[in-house]
């Protein structure tokens, strides 16, 4: 059976569409008028997937419509697709070429259908996002502040730091009451929190940046939160497994969150003391704790998930 894909290069303006590798090209607004025409032109075309590039936002819209109309559809990284372009010859770059090349590179990955987030999902993220901008915008306002002496410019400082401080807390409020309200928010909440030194900023942030917590291996979920060591040999060399890539969100918030629960659990506490004495870099032992906590959190959401699934 074969399979027709449809590629979508992504801009704030435009969807430069194309149906297979080198099929039908077409132009489509990025608005709702846009994007029902993209919704008519797959239907009539029969495409059993679009494949559109992470575009920063501008493709959420178009997910979101085009699962909405029962076309299933996916995001692809969009440095993947340029090193498959790369790989195949393709060394010019176009929004023509690359509407093509994002479908050929789905159809050989085997790229499967990713359903968008629901809206509360959405919401959650929406919500840890600006919690994290106003908590560094305090910061850096604090930073400033530290020097200035000025009556009129504290008076502005105290004033906005006011403002910063309340938004903060109507925020906090907000997340709690969303995790409250979702079953498996809710349970998952209780099962972190037994990690002394996971709090509720944590659970958060993983709720929102790491939806699939819990339904993938330990591997899969450390290669996904990029700790997982990815292997570099060749011939007779041996080399260091360095981590990179993945979210870098949840990774930040794990190296902080791994060092506190070091100070309260006896078990991360001894890993960390093994690892010193065997002479390893404070880089790898930080990695080393983060990964540690991320396949423990793991393994209470696959139970909380499963408890879900199959009820007592």
């Amino acid at each position: 059976m074969t399979t027709l894909i449809c590629g979508v290069d992504v801009s704030s303006a435009a969807l430069d569409v194309r149906l297979g590798r080198d099929g039908v090209i077409r132009r489509f607004a990025n608005d709702a008028a846009g994007i029902a025409e993209l919704v008519g032109l797959c239907k009539e075309h029969q495409v059993d997937l679009v494949a559109l590039e992470a575009t920063g936002g501008y493709e959420r819209l178009a997910v979101a419509m085009l699962w909405g109309a029962g076309i299933a559809t996916a995001v692809v990284n969009p440095r993947a697709v340029r090193r498959f372009a790369e790989a195949m010859g393709f060394l010019e770059k176009t929004d023509r070429i690359d509407s093509g090349i994002i479908a050929w590179f789905a159809e050989v990955k085997q790229v499967m259908p990713q359903r968008p987030a629901g809206e509360t999902q959405r919401r959650l993220a929406a919500l840890v996002t600006r919690l994290r901008q106003l908590t560094e915008l305090r910061t850096a306002q604090n930073n400033q502040r530290r020097l200035v002496t000025d009556p009129v410019a504290l008076a502005s400082f105290a004033e906005l730091l006011g403002v910063i401080a309340r938004q903060i807390k109507a925020i906090a409020e907000d997340i709690s009451k969303l995790i409250a309200s979702d079953p498996l928010w809710r349970k998952l909440d209780l099962a972190w929190r037994e990690i002394k030194g996971v709090a509720d900023r944590t659970v958060a942030r993983l709720m929102a940046e790491l939806p699939e917590i819990g339904t993938l291996s330990n591997k899969a979920v450390g290669k996904l939160a990029g700790l997982a060591p990815l292997a570099r040999d060749s011939g007779k060399l041996s080399g260091n497994r360095p981590v990179r890539g993945g979210r870098s969100g949840v990774r930040s918030i794990l190296f902080v969150v791994a060092e506190l629960v070091r100070r309260h659990d006896p078990d991360f506490a001894a890993f960390h003391r093994r690892l010193t004495l065997a002479g390893k870099p404070k880089k790898v032992i930080r990695v080393a704790l983060a990964h540690k906590l991320l396949v423990r959190l793991n393994a209470k959401a696959r139970a909380v998930r499963a408890q879900i699934a199959s009820p007592a």
